[in-house]
């Protein structure tokens, strides 16, 4: 193990002690949002702890081992229990530097999802109905809850652009590499002559802020505007201006929220999502002057970044970013996108990885 590694865990074993005596102190409780924090911090780094421990009684197994070798009557059991000890180690040590790696700060929050139709027309429309209703099964599989905020609909059918929350534990580390644009190639049911067609529409994953007070939004900043809502609702929604439309003056950034059943209820939700959208602005500046030095090999998750393709006549989905091809195009489509998911927060760790085994 690397002497820096090796110096961190000492370390949070130490600081792992030391919370745990100010937790079971007499004062521990006076000050709860202090208790609170402690807690946190304990089920944080509890669990590596407990790993470094395994580790270390794992090195010392391989030395007693070692010892009992020099018996010529013990050696063949020794030399077994060196090299099971050694193969335990090595994964142990795989797994210690997984759980060091920094921690994404939003990887526990919900989310905001925008589909928004691309190049391709009404197909593209009808695309992004498909790639929502991919989500939306996604979701449902992990028991998330999914709310609508905004909705335009295609004029064939799908959307020209859906925003929706999803609403779920780590929501945001499970989809958070789903940003850019997916690309379509099948045959419409519009087209006569039977070509394919291809168009696009483009996905961006927003994680939440855990109050519209974590971004500041200077009211002299914003225009709010109030309409009546368009589209199904009852006599309810198209007779009163529940509607609402924010600009960020300073950005330029438009949300509009007309699925509540008050003007209340749409504004709200539009600063939520307001929020979420200059929070992602801030942070994909700060990623892409990081990402300029060392390219992630997930993409920078810009939104006309072509990500994948879908191909309907094959019946196969590509990830353009890791090369990964899988021949379950309709279960994929049904919401099964486990794989995909998996496959690309390993990738993201392996490059982790490898920066850290970079650092001197």
């Amino acid at each position: 193990m690397k002497p820096s590694i090796a110096s961190k865990l000492a370390q949070l074993a130490e600081r792992l002690d030391e919370v745990t005596r100010l937790l079971s102190s007499e004062d521990a409780t006076r000050d709860m949002d202090t208790f609170r924090k402690l807690n946190r911090e304990r089920t944080e780094i509890e669990p590596v702890v407990e790993l470094y421990h395994a580790h270390q009684a794992c090195e010392a197994d391989i030395t007693t081992a070692q010892e009992m070798a020099s018996d010529p009557e013990m050696r063949e059991f020794a030399d077994a229990e060196i090299k099971s000890g050694r193969e335990k180690l090595e994964q142990f040590e795989i797994e210690l530097q997984k759980q060091l790696l920094p921690k994404d700060p939003n990887d526990d929050r919900n989310v905001f999802l925008e589909v928004r139709a691309g190049t391709g027309g009404d197909e593209a429309a009808i695309f992004a109905g498909d790639i929502f209703r991919m989500y939306s099964r996604f979701a449902e599989r992990k028991r998330w809850q999914v709310e609508i905020v905004s909705e335009s609909l295609g004029e064939m059918g799908g959307y020209k652009e859906v925003i929706a929350r999803l609403v779920g534990q780590g929501a945001y580390s499970v989809l958070k590499f789903e940003s850019g644009a997916h690309r379509v190639q099948r045959v419409p049911t519009t087209e006569t002559q039977g070509r394919v067609h291809t168009s696009a529409c483009t996905v961006a994953i927003l994680p939440e802020a855990d109050e519209v007070g974590e971004v500041e939004l200077n009211p002299a900043d914003l225009r709010i505007d109030t309409f009546r809502a368009s589209g199904a609702g009852g006599q309810h929604i198209n007779k009163t201006d529940s509607a609402v439309r924010i600009t960020h003056l300073p950005t330029g950034t438009v949300v509009e929220c007309q699925d509540g059943r008050s003007q209340h209820q749409n504004k709200a939700q539009a600063l939520r999502v307001l929020a979420a959208r200059i929070k992602d602005k801030k942070e994909s500046e700060a990623h892409n002057k990081l990402a300029a030095e060392r390219k992630s090999l997930v993409g920078s998750g810009d939104r006309s970044e072509r990500i994948r393709t879908y191909n309907f006549p094959q019946g196969r989905v590509t990830d353009h970013r890791i090369n990964l091809t899988l021949y379950k195009m309709d279960h994929i489509m049904d919401g099964d996108i486990n794989e995909l998911t998996n496959a690309l927060m390993a990738e993201y760790q392996a490059e982790q990885l490898s920066a850290l085994a970079d650092e001197r």
